[in-house]
C-alpha cells in the first residue's frame, strides 16, 4: 500500500534536511510545494487528505520533482513560479531568481514617486522585470521601460506583464543603455550582475543554476555597474535618481563611482539581513551631458 500524503511529506522533509542543510521549516514547506506541483493541487487539498494514499501517478512525479531538488536544482526553477513584491513571476533558468532582498530596491524606488505622478522609469537587465513590474504595479501612472540584453529573458518579462494585466511597461531589448531611446527618466533602477568572475559562490547552490551573464561582471564584479554609473547623468533628468543593488561589501566602492560621476545625495540602503544592498543617487539640477 502507498505510504499516506503525511508519510510522504514527512520523508521527504528529511531527505531535504540530510541532503541540502535546510531548516526543518523550510524543508517541509519546499516538501509541501512539490507535493502541490505533482499531484496538481493547493495547500487546502493537501491538508485535507494528508491522512490518504497517493495515487501512484502523483508518486512517480513527486519523486521526479524531489529528486531534482535534492541534486540542488533551485525550487523556484522546479516550480517555474517565485513571488517577489506580492507577484507570482513566471522563472525559469533563462532569468535571475527574484530575491526578497531586492525588495529593498523596490521600496526605495516607490517612496521617490507619487502614486499619481506620470514618472519615467527605466530598468535595466530586467530580468523576469520583478522590479520593472513590482514598480509599475504599485505606480500605475508611471510609464517603464525594462531593458535586457537576454531576449530569452525578456519574453519571460513580457509574459509575466500580461500575465499580471500589467500595461505601463515596455520591453527593450538592450546591452544596458545601448538601445535605449535618447530621453531622459525620472528613476533609473538596476540589480546589475555584481559578484567577481572568480567567486567561489558561483559554483556553489542556487547560483549554479542561474545564468552566468546575470551573477558575474568582470574580476571584480564592479564591471557593468562601472558602466551604467558612467553613463547614467545622459539618461537621468536633472534631479533624477539612479538606484543599484550591489554586493554587501561594494557600497563604499559605488559610492566612490557615484560621487566621481558627479551624483549627489549618495546614500546607502541596506536589506532585510541589515547588509549594504543598495546605493542610491541624485543628478544635480544642471544637466552636464547631452547626446552629440
Amino acid at each position: 500500500m502507498s505510504a499516506s500524503l503525511r508519510e510522504t511529506c514527512a520523508a521527504a522533509q528529511s531527505q531535504l534536511i540530510n541532503s541540502l542543510g535546510l531548516e526543518a521549516s523550510d524543508a517541509r514547506l519546499e516538501a509541501q510545494l512539490l507535493l502541490q506541483t505533482a499531484a496538481h493541487k493547493n495547500r487546502a487539498w493537501l491538508i485535507a487528505h494528508e491522512g490518504e494514499a497517493l495515487t501512484d501517478p502523483i508518486v512517480q512525479a513527486f519523486e521526479v520533482l524531489l529528486t531534482r531538488r535534492l541534486q540542488g536544482e533551485p525550487i523556484a526553477y522546479i516550480l517555474g513560479v517565485r513571488e517577489f513584491y506580492g507577484l507570482n513571476l513566471t522563472v525559469n533558468q533563462d532569468t535571475l531568481i527574484p530575491r526578497p532582498d531586492t525588495e529593498t530596491l523596490v521600496d526605495a524606488a516607490l517612496a521617490k514617486i507619487s502614486n499619481h505622478a506620470a514618472a519615467s522609469i527605466l530598468d535595466l537587465g530586467t530580468g523576469s522585470g520583478a522590479i520593472a513590474l513590482a514598480l509599475a504595479k504599485h505606480r500605475p501612472q508611471a510609464n517603464v521601460i525594462a531593458a535586457d540584453a537576454s531576449l530569452a529573458a525578456l519574453k519571460i518579462a513580457e509574459k509575466n506583464a500580461q500575465a499580471l494585466a500589467i500595461d505601463n511597461v515596455a520591453f527593450i531589448l538592450s546591452d544596458w543603455f545601448s538601445q535605449v531611446p535618447q530621453q531622459q527618466f525620472d528613476l533609473i533602477v538596476s540589480n546589475p550582475p555584481y559578484i567577481e568572475k572568480n567567486d567561489i559562490h558561483l559554483s556553489l547552490g542556487d547560483l549554479r543554476f542561474e545564468p552566468l551573464s546575470a551573477l558575474a561582471s568582470g574580476h571584480d564584479g564592479l564591471d557593468d555597474i562601472r558602466r551604467i554609473i558612467e553613463n547614467s547623468l545622459l539618461y537621468l533628468k536633472p534631479q533624477g535618481w539612479l538606484m543599484l543593488e550591489h554586493g554587501y561589501n561594494q557600497a563604499t566602492q559605488v559610492t566612490d563611482l557615484m560621487a566621481e560621476t558627479g551624483l549627489i545625495d549618495i546614500v546607502t540602503l541596506q536589506d532585510l539581513g541589515g547588509n549594504n544592498r543598495v546605493t542610491v543617487a541624485k543628478n544635480p539640477l544642471i544637466v552636464s551631458k547631452h547626446w552629440d
